[in-house]
């Protein structure tokens, strides 16, 4: 969901109220809840975040908009992002110069580029950072820790 003052990310899992609040200006994240939305955000489907970069317009956020199943690892899915939006904090460019505005309209075609080309896979219930000899080899303790805390 988007307002001019936040992004907020809800997860589609049964029974989850938790929301990703994230900050438009401050660039804070926090935790709220489903009620805390706006009636007036704007909502659209994605299936992750793939993280923020800071360009010279300031910060943005990447996000995955479409997916492809691509395979299964002891029947947990394995998707491969095919593609991604880059939205930005900043909700207009008029503090920016005409060469800064050039420079940030190359450095997001570069990084359209970058998330053009084949390699983006996750999982949300399996560990892809870790191979599986190396998970094999980790402590029961780890092994029960969720995605987010290894």
């Amino acid at each position: 969901h988007i307002t001019p003052e936040k992004f907020y990310v809800e997860a589609c899992d049964d029974g989850a109220d938790d929301v990703l609040a994230i900050d438009r200006v401050s660039t804070e994240v926090t935790l709220t809840v489903k009620k805390d939305i706006p009636p007036s955000a704007v909502t659209r489907p994605i299936f992750g975040i793939l993280g923020t970069i800071r360009l010279v317009a300031g910060t943005y956020l990447i996000v995955i908009t479409k997916k492809k199943k691509v395979g299964e690892i002891f029947s947990h899915a394995i998707w491969k992002a095919t593609d991604f939006d880059i939205l930005s904090y900043k909700k207009t460019m008029l503090h920016l110069t005409d060469i800064q505005l050039q420079d940030n309209k190359v450095f997001l075609s570069m990084l359209n580029h970058v998330l053009s080309v084949d390699g983006f896979y996750f999982s949300t219930t399996y560990d892809l950072t870790h191979t599986l000899q190396r998970l094999a080899n980790t402590s029961p303790e780890f092994q029960e820790m969720s995605l987010l805390e290894r």
